[in-house]
């Protein structure tokens, strides 16, 4: 989860990307022949039948234009997200080397002055001549737009960037890029300067191994900061060594002299099984069954594997991949797996009596609760849905994966009839408490509609009707939210008084929620549902934002409400739509002076400017007047807010289940991590 800060009169940029499901079929799917699979072709899938990797396999589609006016379109945004892209563009690069078994190691150095330097042991990029340019082929990777080995010029059968995109947008959007090449017997380098090249291709000497170092420094003139984060670079990196088995990168942080090296070695021998393990600890929930499940198939020149294994959670993990990209929005393979999977549980429950001929069939959320599965697909020609890689659309991957699951899992727990018997008797449960959530939203329903009223009795609402203009105010206790009342915007700004702690939902299933006091009126006021029913377009307020008091009590309300939205209304994170109101720690004044100070470094610099002042430290919401309430933390030409975004799903998921589930262990270890980086902690 990602707190991003608004300016004083409107919104952050974009965060999150709209992430709808896929759709799932229930019914049969078309039967295509499966292969088996060996570990070498999941991880050198691309490997076979290559050409030579020389000048004439790197072709040009069409020159680099724009990338500095419009860096936006190619890496996303200027801020930390687009930064720490251009780390994952030169990454890739060295990982479709890998993918296609030439290359078993890779280096990345944050250097000082967050200068990034990326090396690997790949067959280095081509210093020939390229024959439609006329100068050095490296030198169009880096320059030209759409130059590189993946576009029909046989250096690649599988890849996952578009090797010389990825490298010419860097070099663009960086201050300056050094390029250094080993071919086995010279070594080569060329310096680029905001994309020029500003030196010739130079033979530096001689050079026995083969590689490239590709170092770089982002343009301040281009990006909003500069600063890299490890443990964002190092969560990516893990990633990228899970899903290519054996395969060894090493991160270090050099930036600090004064202190040791941050460093991680990354090398997973067990490749996407040993991810779902990686995931597992993390939740800290108990497995139903000792080993990871791992399911490898192929047909023609497409590779699919899965790995899976359940837990006795209410939350499911589920994490998709297309040529080592990260596929957030699903697509066909994430489709052919959910497919499969339902009709496993559905047609072995029928085969061994464990359904009943009047019980109804499982649905693929109970088939799903619980679980935690990677599914990586490495294929030829991968299409795509948008700018961002975020969905597949391979049609034929679909069956491979459909066919490989079905075949391979049913057999599985045919071969398995204890662990089967485990699991189904978890999505058993899962179904019978679906049906208790059907009911006990009925009777919410009947019990709104007895009370005459759709919306919650304390709800202050507001006129306005176009809902992008509109802010509901969730506020803690009644006393905050009689004076949120007074000092609103009634045009446009709604106010919904909460008190007392709600509902952990990390520790309940959907059933709980409905008729929960503190929870529905969120729910009713908000229109759209929950869970299976959650409908975006009903949503009645285009901003709703959680205002609770500054201290450890308002902490644990807001992650509490954050639960509630991740679990249950994820697309209002995903979509922006969830902000933390932020209000003022300090009232300072001296005479007719008066200021406000958000933080203990901002109370500092002002008194610093104004020796002898009055200082009141709010402990919450309910010591400011209506007229305070309303300059300082609600009022769009003077608040802060901070906008709530899913930039990374898999942290967010784990950093609730550790602080929000039942274990213990895990979250003690978290908080003794992390303590040191708490501010403004109330004791």
């Amino acid at each position: 989860m990602e707190l991003e800060h608004t300016d004083k009169t409107g919104l952050a940029e974009g965060v999150a990307e709209e992430n709808d499901a896929p759709e799932e079929s229930e019914e049969g799917f078309s039967e295509i022949a499966v292969s088996d699979v060996t570990e070498e072709e999941i991880s050198g899938a691309g490997s076979d039948g290559l050409e030579d990797y020389g000048a004439g396999q790197i072709q040009v589609l069409e020159g680099l234009e724009a990338v500095r006016k419009r860096p936006g379109m190619y890496i996303g945004s200027t801020g930390p997200r687009g930064l720490h892209h251009l780390v994952y563009e030169i990454v890739d690069n060295s990982i479709d080397e890998a993918m296609a078994g030439f290359c078993r190691n890779i280096e990345v150095n944050i250097l000082p002055g967050d200068i990034i330097e990326v090396k690997d042991d790949g067959r280095g990029i081509p210093v020939g001549i390229h024959p439609q340019k006329g100068i050095p082929t490296v030198t169009v990777v880096f320059t030209v737009l759409h130059a590189g080995g993946k576009f029909g010029g046989g250096a690649y059968k599988v890849s996952g960037g578009l090797h010389g995109v990825g490298a010419s947008v860097v070099n663009a959007l960086s201050e300056w890029l050094e390029v250094r090449v080993c071919d086995g017997k010279r070594i080569y380098f060329q310096r680029y300067e905001r994309g020029d090249a500003v030196t010739e291709l130079e033979d530096i000497g001689e050079g026995s191994v083969t590689g490239t170092k590709v170092t770089f420094k982002p343009d301040p003139e281009i990006f909003e900061e500069t600063v890299f984060d490890y443990e964002t670079l190092l969560s990516r990196l893990r990633e990228q060594a899970f899903l290519n088995a054996g395969l060894k990168i090493t991160i270090t942080d050099k930036r600090d002299s004064t202190r040791e090296e941050n460093s991680d070695v990354l090398c997973y021998e067990g490749g996407i099984s040993s991810f779902v393990e990686f995931l597992q600890k993390k939740t800290g929930a108990e497995t139903l069954h000792p080993e990871v499940i791992h399911i490898s198939g192929k047909a023609d020149t497409s590779v699919a594997e899965v790995a899976m294994q359940y837990n006795d959670s209410y939350s499911e993990v589920l994490y998709s991949f297309a040529n080592d990209i990260r596929t957030g929005e699903g697509g066909t393979h994430e489709t052919g797996f959910k497919t499969a999977l339902t009709r496993v549980f559905n047609d072995y429950g029928r085969k061994f009596g464990l359904l009943r001929e009047s019980d109804r069939n499982l649905s693929g959320e109970d088939c799903r609760e619980g679980l935690t599965a990677v599914i990586s697909v490495k294929l030829q020609e991968a299409q795509f849905e948008g700018q961002t890689k975020a969905k597949l659309g391979n049609t034929e991957i679909r069956n491979l994966v459909e066919s490989m699951v079905y075949e391979r899992l049913m057999l599985y727990f045919e071969e398995n009839p204890a662990t089967a018997r485990n699991i189904f008797d978890k999505a058993v449960s899962a179904a019978r408490a679906r049906d208790a959530a059907r009911k006990a939203r009925d009777l919410a329903r009947r019990k709104t509609a007895l009370e005459s009223a759709s919306l919650p009795g304390k709800l202050a609402d507001c006129s306005e009707k176009d809902v992008e203009n509109t802010e509901l105010f969730i506020v803690e206790g009644d006393s905050a939210g009689g004076s949120a009342k007074q000092g609103r915007d009634r045009r446009y700004q709604a106010i919904l008084p909460l008190w007392g702690k709600m509902l952990n939902v990390e520790k309940a299933r959907l059933d709980k929620v409905y008729g929960n006091e503190k929870l529905m009126p969120v729910v009713i006021a908000l229109g759209t549902g929950i869970g299976e029913e959650f409908d975006i377009s009903k949503l009645r307020y285009g901003k709703v934002v959680i205002m609770a008091d500054a201290d450890v009590d308002g902490s644990h309300i807001r992650t509490l409400m954050l639960t509630f939205f991740f679990r249950f209304m994820k697309p209002l994170i995903e979509q922006g739509h969830v902000y933390i109101a932020q209000p003022p720690l300090y009232r300072l004044s001296k005479g007719k002076k008066l200021f406000y100070a958000y933080t203990d470094r901002e109370r500092d610099a002002i008194m610093a400017e104004n020796p002898g002042m009055d200082i009141q430290r709010y402990k919450g919401l309910g010591e400011m007047d209506a007229h305070q309430l309303w300059e300082t933390t609600m009022d769009p030409e003077k608040r802060t807010m901070l906008r709530i975004g899913l930039e990374d799903a898999q942290r967010a998921d784990e950093i609730f289940t550790i602080l929000m589930g039942d274990k213990v262990e895990p979250r003690r270890e978290f908080i003794e991590k992390n303590a040191r980086y708490v501010q403004n902690l109330d004791i």
